[in-house]
């Protein structure tokens, strides 16, 4: 798939750290730095501390990966902000509650937010990091 012309939407944010063009933005716009953490977009262009830099929120973006990804993967951020595919994991809450027809009353599955940040679909594969690749963003 070769995708000539892409439309999205585009926030401006101020870098509180060095960020990396096509690398992965937390919400207050320092480069992802935590694997799985919530991110809110792709950096379009390479920024360091203090400038405007602009990053696509929606729409398929241009990402660098951080290991071999398939077609249709969901992914998750890695520890510089690449994407990799998501491990599917969820978290138990603590103090086990047994899942039975009477005791699965509580809550078993803890937090607001899954313990990971699926931010997108993989359009493309990848054979391993430091690629580029076309990937659907989503919330």
């Amino acid at each position: 798939m070769s995708i000539t012309e892409l439309q999205c939407c585009c926030l401006t944010l101020i870098a509180t750290g060095t960020v990396t063009q096509r690398s992965l933005v937390k919400f207050n716009g320092a480069q992802a730095t935590v694997q799985g953490e919530k991110v809110i977009g792709v950096a379009i262009y390479d920024a360091a501390i203090g400038d405007a830099m602009s990053v696509q929120i929606d729409g398929i973006a241009l990402i660098k990966t951080g290991a071999a990804i398939t077609l249709g993967a969901s992914l998750i951020t890695d520890s510089q902000g690449r994407a990799i595919p998501s491990t599917g994991r969820l978290a138990v809450g603590t103090g086990a509650t047994a899942v039975t027809s009477s005791a699965a009353n509580g809550a078993v599955l803890t937090g607001g937010d899954s313990p990971e940040f699926v931010f997108g679909d993989a359009m493309e594969a990848a054979s391993g990091a430091g690629l580029t690749i076309q990937v659907l963003l989503r919330r």
